[in-house]
């Protein structure tokens, strides 16, 4: 899980990176999808470590607000 972790924040990372030197935001709902995942990952780990319950439920809240934003983005464009 933690390899997937490091490879989804680093895409989310490169893409907001290319999004701000470029100054062209089309790619803005895959970043989304991508952070989505991203929370998404984070929370179920949270979960199964059995640490913060609270927070790995906030996580996945979060990522499926994340995802229902990049769904819009994606049938607006």
């Amino acid at each position: 899980m933690k390899i997937v972790r490091v490879t989804l924040a680093i895409i989310v990372i490169a893409l907001s990176a290319y999004q701000l030197i470029t100054g062209n935001f089309e790619l803005m709902p895959y970043s989304m999808l991508f952070l989505g995942a991203t929370m998404l990952v984070t929370g179920l780990v949270e979960l199964q470590k059995d640490r913060k319950r609270f927070w790995g439920y906030m996580s996945i809240v979060v990522s499926l607000f994340l995802f229902f934003v990049s769904i819009q983005g994606f049938l607006i464009n």
